[in-house]
């Protein structure tokens, strides 16, 4: 494996517990953390005193280095950024937004910051911005996703090939099979979401995780494209916004079909019928609950395992 990420974070394995609104919260973040990667708060769907809280708890939890997600688009911004600031968060992932804006800020004060990106262009500008790692998060991703569409077989060399900072590998990841596959293609580490969102500790709810362990091939889409696109188990809300999208919607339109608190309805609250339930394509995959460290644990066997099968050509 290769030692830029892991040294980087200073963890043992090159894996990344996305941030995922809802579901990463500090007993996940921990346990990941505590199991050799690198466990994220989601801080998306915080409000500021309560992410202080969980990074308040993390730290209680685990002596390993763990980090924060913070989408850059969220309305109150300044005071999440503090907060890290203030507890000493030394990893901050963002996404969903401009990271030319807070970086430079962030790493005068000694953070370490990474950028999700789904394209080229953005991948360019996080370099430019002086980010030290960029997350590859292609097609098959859960949550929010980007509009080009493009998987991560494609997206990852691409961006390998054009910045000089370390990529990390994300959407339809899960597997030591899938990580050794995008550690061929040049990523230095994987990002994993789906597969921790039925993890004991993730705080999903757990109609939210049979949800996920009934998914088939098949059983998510990329929705929402107009807004924010986001990759959805299909369900109640997902066939309106697929009846308005498919009859030429606007986007005013869309939001009142959306309305507030969607997410969290579904997610963390287990309304699988009117919630928007995030997931990515590996759902297909995943069939049990267990705790993130044997997660952990498996992977890194299967990847080890697959990397003894190969053989030169």
């Amino acid at each position: 494996m290769t030692k830029r990420i892991t040294s980087l974070f200073g963890i043992r394995y090159p894996i990344i517990q996305a941030g995922m609104i809802w579901c990463s919260g500090w007993r996940l973040a921990s346990a990941v953390s505590n199991s050799g990667g690198l466990g994220i708060i989601g801080a998306g769907s915080m409000y500021p005193d309560i992410l202080r809280e969980h990074i308040q708890k993390c730290k209680k939890a685990t002596n390993q280095p763990f980090g924060v997600n913070i989408p850059l688009l969220y309305p109150e911004i300044e005071k999440l950024i503090q907060i890290v600031i203030e507890e000493k968060v030394q990893i901050v992932f963002t996404s969903a937004g401009n990271p030319a804006i807070w970086t430079k800020h962030l790493k005068e004060r000694g953070i370490i910051v990474v950028h999700v990106v789904s394209n080229e262009k953005f991948a360019l500008k996080a370099e430019s911005c002086g980010v030290d790692a960029i997350v590859a998060e292609g097609f098959e991703a859960g949550g929010h996703n980007g509009r080009e569409e493009t998987t991560t077989l494609v997206l990852v060399p691409q961006l390998c090939k054009i910045v000089k900072i370390p990529v990390i590998a994300a959407g339809g990841i899960g597997t030591g099979r899938t990580m050794l596959a995008a550690m061929a293609m040049g990523a230095e580490g994987v990002q994993i979401g789906s597969r921790f969102v039925t993890s004991e500790e993730s705080s999903a709810h757990i109609n939210f995780k049979r949800a996920v362990l009934k998914a088939k091939d098949g059983d998510t889409q990329l929705s929402i494209k107009k807004l924010t696109p986001a990759r959805l188990l299909k369900n109640k809300f997902w066939e309106q916004i697929a009846r308005a999208e498919m009859s030429g919607a606007s986007e005013d339109e869309l939001k009142i079909i959306l309305g507030r608190a969607r997410a969290k309805k579904g997610m963390f609250e287990g309304d699988l019928e009117e919630g928007e339930l995030e997931i990515g394509q590996i759902s297909g995959y995943i069939d049990e609950i267990k705790p993130a460290a044997d997660i952990v644990v498996e992977i890194i066997a299967e990847y080890r395992s697959a990397l003894q099968e190969l053989k030169p050509i």
